[in-house]
């Protein structure tokens, strides 16, 4: 064989070897994980929403899902219509509708995917001026929601709020329509704290008690009401990730420590640790209501991804390949993005739970590995107990402590404060201690704010509002991440680039072993 050839051969053994590495690789990020679907929850569908667009621009991975709320996430897990549901609260053995027991046809297992507090979005003005920093006992809204409290100017709520003139303004009440796991936790909390106000227990299908109450379909939608010009002397209740989105407060509701405090993805975290988690890994939250951290946001909760454990007439081990790969995505490196989406990151010992319930998908690919987890509320060598976002935790403002002072803190999506004036418009300023500001999101003061009111879009998002000779009244709302360049992407130019070197290389190399023989 000549030298020529050699050189030839070898050249080509280079750039084929080169492709027989990479192009696997490729075809296996775009196409070795069969698309899933799945459905239910729109509390956690914010976080599940970007979860799918990491996974499909980093594995190529398809992963669909509907938002119809958690009952129809379970029907549709029972029939079954979907390879898994996502739901705030179990299988009911007792439909409150009267229909059958929710038992499905082949095995499941219940797998936390991530925590959050259940808030409560307003849209209330006093004088023409949003209001931005609200408080609510626990008492007060369970009368909001059965009906009892009609009108903002309530004593009650006057006496939450020491230094805001309340408005004569009626409360309009926006509830769920669909069977919702949030109204389930809603219904729960106040069935557990105030039975004598909430006497309807838990429920999934939240009643319109008074011609006052507007119900509205799915978390935007309840959430897309609120936010609206219309929607003024409203209040809703929706995870804290759809207020975060539209740029809306929220009401900091009093704990049992006496202090009234927002869902941040702190306290939220703080208040999970009074949870006791089942057998069966769903939640008891008596310890998170009852919590006497002055840290605790009372309405904290975790949602669940219902995933198979035995094949079924949809569900195979191919999809369950699928499903364990994104559901070990979901609990390791996509908590790093769960506190800013407005929800709170799993603790190492569910994430520990979680595994073991990915290890029984069929098909499935194992467990967590948690030497590359990436879990931000635990590092290497920590106690499954431990957390160190509540560990890291900040204590409430002095001005947060219910008594005779009121933080102008802005709470939720809005980072504007409110003007303090005092209940009788005496100006009286709250006192303000320092360590609102890390606790709230904004700062921790009493501000002037003067020129029009805000402008909000469609969406309700806030787009302008008062800047002259104040503070601007400008929300910053998040938005999912783009589609972006993964591995697939990346991996097919460089399999192109190897494709073009072997149709090229060779001749050249060819044309310089004839040069040096001539």
């Amino acid at each position: 064989m000549t030298a020529r050839a050699r050189w030839y051969r070898f050249a080509a053994a280079i750039v084929v070897a080169s492709l027989v590495a990479l192009i696997p690789l490729s075809a296996q990020a775009a196409e070795s994980y069969v698309p899933i679907s799945g459905s239910g929850s729109t509390w956690s569908q914010n976080a599940l929403d970007q979860w799918r667009k990491n996974v499909a621009a980093n594995y190529g991975m398809t992963v669909n899902y509907s938002g119809t709320g958690s009952s129809a996430g379970r029907q549709d897990f029972i029939k079954p219509t979907v390879d898994f549901a996502i739901s705030e609260i179990p299988f009911q053995a007792q439909p409150e509708d009267g229909s059958p027991p929710e038992i499905p046809r082949s095995g499941f297992a219940y797998m936390p995917i991530v925590a959050g507090g259940t808030s409560l979005m307003y849209n209330l003005k006093i004088a023409g001026k949003q209001v931005t920093n609200l408080r609510l006992s626990g008492e007060v809204i369970a009368k909001i929601f059965s009906g009892s409290i009609t009108n903002w100017n309530d004593p009650a709520i006057q006496a939450d709020n020491p230094a805001l003139a309340m408005p004569d303004r009626a409360i309009t009440p926006v509830v769920r329509s669909d069977g919702s796991g949030t109204s389930a936790q809603l219904t729960l909390w106040m069935s557990t704290q105030f039975p004598g106000v909430w006497t309807r227990g838990m429920t999934s299908q939240f009643p319109t008690l008074t011609a006052a109450f507007k119900a509205q379909s799915g978390s935007l939608g309840v959430a897309g009401y609120v936010s609206q010009s219309y929607g003024e002397g409203a209040i809703t209740y929706v995870e804290y990730s759809y207020a975060l989105k539209s740029g809306f407060p929220v009401a900091k509701v009093l704990n049992a420590a006496g202090y009234y405090v927002e869902p941040t993805f702190q306290s939220v975290a703080v208040a999970l640790l009074g949870a006791a988690i089942n057998p069966d890994l769903t939640q008891n939250l008596d310890g998170v209501y009852n919590n006497a951290d002055p840290r605790t946001y009372p309405m904290s909760s975790y949602s669940y991804m219902i995933v198979p454990t035995q094949t079924n007439e949809v569900f195979t081990a191919e999809k369950g390949k699928t499903l364990s790969k994104f559901a070990s995505y979901m609990i390791c490196e996509g908590q790093q993005q769960a506190s800013a989406l407005g929800y709170s990151p799993l603790p190492m010992n569910l994430v520990q739970a979680g595994s073991d319930v990915i290890a029984k998908i069929p098909g499935t690919l194992g467990g967590v590995d948690f030497n590359s987890c990436n879990n931000p509320t635990f590092k290497p060598g920590d106690s499954p107990s431990s957390n160190q976002l509540a560990a890291t935790a900040p204590m409430p403002a002095d001005c947060d402590k219910r008594g005779t002072t009121q933080c102008a803190t802005g709470t939720g999506g809005a980072v504007v404060d409110t003007p303090v004036t005092g209940a009788g418009g005496s100006g009286q300023a709250s006192n303000v201690s320092g360590a609102s500001a890390e606790a709230g999101t904004g700062v921790a003061a009493a501000v002037s704010a003067s020129g029009g009111d805000p402008v909000y879009d469609a969406n309700g998002n806030v787009l302008s509002g008062p800047s002259a000779g104040g503070a601007k009244a400008a929300s910053s709302p998040f938005t999912l991440a783009a589609d972006a360049w993964g591995t697939p992407q990346i991996t097919m130019v460089i399999a192109g680039g190897l494709l073009l070197a072997a149709i090229v290389l060779p001749p050249l190399l060819s044309r310089r072993l004839r040069g040096r023989k001539e």
